[in-house]
């Protein structure tokens, strides 16, 4: 086998979860599936896809859309007027960000392309948020990779330190989670804050990249003239719409996350492994040297998260059944 550091600067796996092709061509197969928990997206995906009828043949109607921004606006209790459907919140925050310009200030550890969307934007810790009084400020919440929640008050009052010029970026990619936390509701046209919500990671379908802008209605308009008059494909609008009205499988599921989650807990806890995070998608572990134990899990076909830029942190999502929760726990053990 290489020499794993001269692989840890560039793989794949440090700088995006999800490098399971990666993984497997770098680590090989030990005889059982590959088991990625390296992403935070919801092992068990919405089910019904394979049931909603796309037309393939046609353009989508600008009726359909205007169904799934409506559905996608109750989800999030927001006005529909203020909901824009986007191909993946990627996007949508790169365009977005022509919009703001410096002072602006993103706060770290969290997404790379918080760092990218807004020239000249400059990364900020929580203890030094002072420093962002009166300019934009980008943040996940939850956050990403450690799971840091806010409150609504604490939104609050970092939106009103904005003052007349700076907007509040509220990225939500995992707010599905527990929507008492979520901010989508106060975005209004005389407030300076814009929120992003993805689909993909609650609904467990990133591959259908699909996410959304909430914010005041002149920037929605900007965005519409952006990206176009099919800004969406048809398969998305038809999982998305349906899947944002079946409030039954999203009560169960969002039960369903916290039980996983503590039961993750309790099995870091047990094998001694400090961890953190409010978002029950993902756990963030830290330990002196993260890497060896990303390795070792590897080399047993389980992907978890590392990352270059903190070596002591490793983030693990959750496993999808009782098998893999077995196969990690085990793979733990084995130390």
């Amino acid at each position: 086998m290489a020499d794993l550091g001269k692989v840890r600067v560039t793989a794949q796996w440090t700088w995006h979860g999800g490098g399971l092709a990666a993984a497997r061509a770098y680590f090989g197969d030990q005889g059982e599936p590959w088991i990625d928990l390296s992403t935070g997206i919801n092992p068990h995906a919405w089910p019904q896809t394979c049931t909603i009828p796309v037309d393939w043949q046609r353009l989508p109607e600008c009726e359909a859309l205007s169904d799934l921004e409506a559905a996608a606006a109750a989800h999030f209790d927001a006005d529909p007027a203020h909901v824009c459907a986007l191909p993946g919140t990627e996007i949508g925050l790169r365009l977005a960000g022509e919009c703001f310009s410096a002072p602006a200030f993103y706060l770290t550890p969290s997404y790379r392309t918080h760092g990218e969307i807004i020239v000249g934007a400059r990364p900020l810790t929580m203890d030094a948020l002072h420093l962002a009084d009166g300019a934009t400020l980008i943040l996940a919440n939850p956050n990403n990779p450690d799971g840091r929640l806010l409150s609504p008050v604490q939104l609050t009052k970092l939106l009103a330190q904005r003052g007349p010029q700076g907007w509040l970026i509220v990225d939500e990619a995992f707010g599905d989670c527990d929507p008492s936390n979520c901010m989508a509701s106060a975005v209004r046209d005389n407030r300076r804050l814009v929120v992003f919500r993805s689909f993909g990671k609650f609904f467990g379908l990133a591959g259908l990249r699909l996410g959304f802008m909430v914010g005041p209605r002149p920037m929605i308009a900007h965005l519409r003239r952006r990206i176009g008059a099919w800004p969406v494909s048809a398969a998305a609008i038809a999982v998305g719409r349906a899947a944002y009205r079946d409030h039954a499988w999203i009560s169960a599921t969002r039960d369903r996350l916290r039980e996983e989650a503590l039961a993750l807990d309790a099995l870091l806890h047990d094998k001694g492994l400090p961890s953190s995070g409010a978002c029950p998608l993902f756990r963030l572990v830290e330990i002196d040297k993260a890497m060896p134990l990303f390795e070792r899990l590897a080399r047993q076909s389980i992907l978890t998260r590392p990352f270059n830029d903190l070596p002591n942190r490793l983030r693990i999502g959750l496993p999808a059944n009782a098998t893999e929760f077995s196969r990690l726990e085990a793979a733990l053990s084995d130390g």
